[in-house]
């Protein structure tokens, strides 16, 4: 954050990919007096109409007649990858930064950030929620609602961004008060060349943090541990032994002894109770008092397709984690489960990573594997025969499948290990289908019940 606002009247700025963040930056940009060139790779008439209401030059279907040389700022959209033109305008003299960056220049209140390969939106919609339950008007957003640049504009009390690690590339500036970083596990290896330099980027929220600044990272993730001392921010750990801690369904405070219920909270799973623990956390070390938390935590409730209760059939639970597109994702809900066994419905499209952290969890957790979508080959491979495997033709089949293996006391979880574009159009309508197919499941039975 910085400690006052930029000067960019009459500064020519670039504006590099221009969907939901590219026209919030332009706009931001614009605001400020800066002359702006925004550009896209896509066509124009493949980005929105609006763009063309906002007083800057268009350049589409390419960077071709971009004046990078005589750019002072360019900013990029998450997700932009390094090309040619921006060492050119680097060279030139021009300073290459991040959307994230640009909005957190323009903050004038406190600055909290969450990160992590799983569970930020959660994390980040809790910290939100128990921040506004306290009095305060908050912005969530960045990799999570809202562009992060729509932040300034709203001028809130206090800013919360999910930041993924795209967007913790080129922060120079960039200082959260708090900064959270809940995990750190294989993704995005198409984007990085190395597991480290995908971490690395996710460290990058705590590099510039100073003695007044808090850092907060899991207790038994040395990795996680080393990038939230990248910085000068006082550490606090959350996680077993920790200074946040989870104790059945609470969430106790070593220094007060305080215990902090998420009976109410709609979050099931022990990832998610430590993901409430982080954000209890971040919660605390922003002055939240522990009345207004535990008030906040009573009226919770969950984001859709992250450990969601579809239903209960006959003692067996199902369960929506949808948004489980990664390994680590998949293998964290699995573990977490309160149930003793769970029959899995995994698969989508391939990220082409290691499945052995999800065979490793299968032997201790698994009844059975349901498998559905182009990665179903791989899968099947990787599990063998360590627990049985069956392939589903479609949702209905597999939630079918999935009852039939499991026993009264088991949990059923959609939890893919992968991408859902294969099949479906994101990741919710996939969680939608589950969810449908279980409540149909439900009255089929209740019909042979009566």
């Amino acid at each position: 954050m910085a400690d006052s606002l930029p000067r960019l009247q009459g500064k020519r700025a670039i504006v590099v990919g221009l969907g939901a963040s590219g026209r919030s930056a332009l706009e931001l940009l614009v605001a400020h007096g800066a002359s702006v060139t925004g550009t896209d790779k896509a066509q124009a008439d493949g980005l929105p109409s609006s763009l063309r209401s906002l007083p800057i030059e268009l350049v589409t279907g390419g960077h071709e007649g971009v004046a990078w040389e005589q750019a002072d700022l360019v900013v990029l959209s998450p997700g932009v990858p390094p090309f040619a033109e921006l060492a050119r305008a680097a060279k030139a003299g021009a300073e290459v930064i991040g959307e994230v960056e640009l909005a957190s220049r323009f903050l004038e209140g406190p600055l909290l950030a969450v990160g992590g390969t799983n569970g930020k939106s959660t994390a980040t919609t809790l910290l939100g929620h128990l921040v506004e339950a306290a009095g305060h008007r908050a912005f969530v957003g960045a990799n999570l609602g809202e562009p992060a640049c729509d932040a300034p504009q709203q001028s809130p009390d206090v800013t919360i961004f999910e930041v993924s690690s795209f967007q913790m590339e080129r922060v120079p500036t960039f200082r959260p008060n708090v900064a959270v970083l809940l995990n750190i596990t294989e993704d995005h290896l198409d984007r990085y060349p190395s597991f480290a330099e995908y971490a690395w980027a996710k460290g990058n929220c705590f590099q510039n943090q100073t003695q007044n600044d808090v850092a907060i990272a899991p207790v038994d993730d040395e990795l996680a541990l080393a990038q939230a001392q990248r910085g000068n921010g006082r550490l606090v750990t959350f996680g077993d032994g920790g200074d946040y801690s989870v104790d059945g369904s609470d969430v106790v405070e070593k220094r007060t002894g305080e215990r902090f219920s998420l009976e109410g909270a709609d979050l099931h799973g022990r990832h998610n109770h430590l993901n409430a623990a982080a954000a209890i956390a971040a919660a605390r070390a922003f002055g939240i008092s522990a009345e207004d938390v535990a008030e906040g935590l009573r009226r919770f409730r969950a984001l859709p397709h992250r450990m969601g209760l579809s239903g209960r059939v006959r003692g067996v639970s199902f369960y929506d984690d949808s948004k489980a597109t990664n390994v680590g994702a998949a293998v964290t809900a699995l573990r977490g489960l309160t149930e003793d066994k769970g029959v899995l419905v995994a698969g989508g499209r391939d990220k082409l990573g290691s499945y052995d952290s999800l065979v490793a969890a299968l032997a201790d957790k698994g009844r059975a594997v349901i498998l559905m979508g182009e990665a179903a080959d791989r899968l099947a491979e990787a599990i063998g025969d360590v627990v049985p495997v069956e392939r589903a033709r479609g949702m209905t089949d597999a939630v079918q499948r999935a009852f039939r293996r499991a026993r009264p006391g088991d949990a059923v979880l959609l939890s893919p290990a992968c991408s859902s574009l294969d099949m479906f159009k994101n990741y919710s309508e996939r969680g939608d289908r589950f969810t449908e197919a279980v409540q149909a499941l439900a009255r089929s039975m209740g019909k042979e019940e009566g």
